[in-house]
């Protein structure tokens, strides 16, 4: 399960976004978002990181979103 972490208006959580999505539709892996701004805990310990993936719930990337590397850790 991979999971982007990000909020509304962020360039950079678009980005991310476009591939997550990507890969995630390439290897058959699901994928969740969560908004940063209705979780106190994720802004707590994200905020100055995201967009962050988590991959089965740990950090795997912030900021931006390597294709290969997330390829890689989903195991294709």
């Amino acid at each position: 399960m991979v999971t982007l972490i990000g909020r509304p208006g962020c360039h950079l959580c678009d980005d991310a976004r476009a591939v997550v999505r990507e890969v995630c539709a390439e290897v058959g892996a699901a994928w969740e978002e969560k908004d940063i701004t209705e979780d106190a805990e994720l802004h707590r310990k994200f905020w100055e990181q995201i967009p962050v993936v988590l991959v089965d719930g740990a950090q795997h990337d912030f900021w931006r979103v390597d294709r290969e590397r997330l390829r890689r850790a989903l195991g294709a």
